[in-house]
């Protein structure tokens, strides 16, 4: 046994390199490859690959191809305030229902910070997509799930005036005046529709999920390709998103108004 062991150092010291392996995965890049986790990290490649390979098979991390992603265990740590994944289990087949109806890719997020994050999603069967995976972490001031945060939960917005407002596209908000605009729209519609917001072609709507005691739980949208869905169709399906969240809203308690 080597001094460091003894010490017990050995041990924090691999966290800290896991530690930086996690820091890697952010919302501008949340799947990496594992040549960028190495390069990113400073690790040499074989002891991040091996360190990588422990994480996947502990339910860290999952891999898809040749990119990783947070894994599952690690979104139900971080969501503790959903009770657990009691949230995801009662919304599920609300989820597959929306996705069914309208044929799009139905999602449940909730709020990490100034951050939104993926907790289940049933993904559409149209060939052409747009990638949404449980785990993927995106920013609340961009795209029609923010807004909902914005709109209904008074955190959110604390939370947002700690970072600046990146402008991913020419769509982005890029300012605090622009972002109250559209949520005082979330508010009066019920729900929201975002086009191009993160990414020039992708589209979304999104509706509040309420616990029973009419606090914020979540947040349920849909998401799609801008070329399958666009202003017109909002009409049409804004109040389907709504009509879901409701349901998932009266599966958590809440009473049917």
């Amino acid at each position: 046994m080597t001094a460091e062991q003894a010490s017990g150092a050995a041990p924090i010291l691999v966290l800290r390199k896991v530690s930086q392996i996690l820091d890697c995965f952010t919302p501008d890049n949340p799947e990496p490859t594992l040549q960028q986790l190495a390069r990113a990290t400073g690790l040499p490649s074989s002891t991040c690959q091996r360190l990588v390979q422990n994480m996947v098979r502990e339910g860290y991390l999952d891999r898809d191809g040749d990119r990783y992603r947070i894994g599952i265990r690690m979104v139900r740590w971080a969501s503790t305030g959903t009770s657990g994944m009691d949230l995801v289990q009662l919304v599920k087949p609300i989820l597959q229902n929306l996705r069914d109806e309208t044929g799009e890719t139905a999602c449940l997020y909730v709020r990490d910070g100034a951050f939104r994050t993926i907790v289940a999603v049933a993904e559409t069967r149209h060939v052409v997509i747009r990638p949404f995976a449980v785990g993927m972490v995106m920013p609340i001031h961009a795209g029609a799930p923010g807004k909902i945060f914005l709109a209904y939960d008074p955190r959110a917005r604390e939370a947002l005036t700690e970072s600046p407002l990146t402008r991913f596209t020419p769509s982005t908000p890029d300012s605090l005046a622009m972002l109250d605009r559209q949520v005082a729209e979330a508010r009066d519609q019920g729900y929201f529709a975002a086009f191009g917001e993160r990414h020039g072609d992708v589209g979304s709507i999104a509706a509040p999920v309420f616990r029973h005691t009419g606090e914020l739980a979540a947040v349920l949208g849909l998401g799609f390709p801008t070329q399958r869905v666009g202003a017109d169709d909002v009409g049409r399906l804004g109040p389907i998103v709504k009509d879901a969240a409701d349901q998932a809203s009266h599966a958590l308690g809440q009473p049917r108004h």
